[in-house]
């Protein structure tokens, strides 16, 4: 007797049901959006700002500015403001006073931080003064819109940073109760950070013994770590004798690299040797393409290699 094979499963609005979906999810289609009624959408995007001029700063303050704010274009004449972290790590709310703030620093229930600052924009735009917004919901196959949608590509982006969160309050009011215990505890949190300068992306930290530069970097990174290579082979990938480069990390789809700094001068003190440190980088940038790496300065490629860390 022939051996019975189970016949395909079929479905003539999509793919078989026992296949892949086409959407990318790793699920069978039957799981995902053949299912009735669809699928919330989960494709992680690994450079959600990609795209904006601004993107490096906006990777700082979803990573380590703790305190900063960013005026966001008006929406029906409501002021919008970009946080880096709200109270109880809401995702938005409005103040009495009209003023919509998003937070960066949020839970994330999907994999486009881009698509989620979308939501919360459009939830501020409807939502009433005194409105919160704990948490974006999971983004579904209508929500296409992301903040690449709602601000121009050269929108500037240029962080006011805060020594506390008092913003969180309209001025000249008086915080109660939990939110007075919520901006105390917050307060008490903060790392002093300055940003340095004019230096897109780049941000002096102070951390108990050490200070730090964190600068997010818009190059790709192969680019930029051989060009890093380059002026380590040289003995130049410093901002003088009281620094030392630390490693890097990745975040969104960006590099950041971090430098140890003498705690002790002011931040604005490390403007200058980070903007001739900046004119090296741009020069050797320039000069990767035409000229390969050297064996020591391949030699330098792969310690720099190895002090990686991948933030997701």
């Amino acid at each position: 007797m022939a051996k019975r094979t189970a016949a395909p499963t079929t479905t003539t609005d999509g793919p078989a049901k026992r296949q892949p979906c086409p959407c990318g999810s790793g699920k069978r289609y039957k799981a995902c959006h053949g299912a009735q009624g669809g699928a919330p959408v989960d494709v992680h995007v690994p450079r959600p700002f990609e795209g904006l001029t601004g993107e490096p700063e906006l990777v700082a303050l979803r990573e380590f500015v703790p305190s900063a704010t960013l005026e966001l274009p008006e929406i029906d004449g409501r002021r919008v403001v970009l946080g880096t972290v709200l109270p109880a790590a809401a995702a938005a709310f409005v103040r009495n006073d009209d003023v919509a703030l998003v937070g960066m620093q949020t839970q994330t229930r999907s994999g486009d931080l881009s698509r989620d600052l979308a939501k919360a924009i459009d939830w501020v735009s409807k939502a009433k003064p005194g409105d919160s917004l704990a948490t974006v919901g999971q983004a579904t196959e209508a929500d296409t819109t992301r903040l690449q949608d709602l601000i121009p590509a050269d929108f500037p982006v240029h962080p006011q940073v805060h020594e506390d969160f008092a913003w969180w309050l309209p001025e000249d009011t008086d915080p109660q109760g939990e939110l007075a215990a919520s901006i105390e505890r917050a307060n008490e949190a903060i790392m002093p950070t300055e940003r340095l300068g004019e230096l897109t992306g780049a941000y002096w930290v102070a951390a108990g013994e050490k200070a730090h530069l964190r600068w997010v970097r818009s190059e790709g990174e192969d680019e930029l770590l051989a060009a890093m290579a380059r002026l380590h082979a040289r003995g130049e990938l410093t901002l003088g004798e009281d620094s030392r480069f630390a490693g890097s990390f990745r975040a969104h789809g960006l590099l950041v690299p971090v430098w140890d700094l003498d705690p002790e001068p002011h931040s604005r003190e490390w403007e200058q040797p980070a903007t001739e440190l900046a004119a090296r980088l741009t020069e050797a940038l320039a000069d990767i393409g035409s000229n390969p790496l050297t064996p020591a300065e391949r030699r330098a490629l792969q310690g720099l290699r190895g002090r990686q860390i991948t933030l997701r």
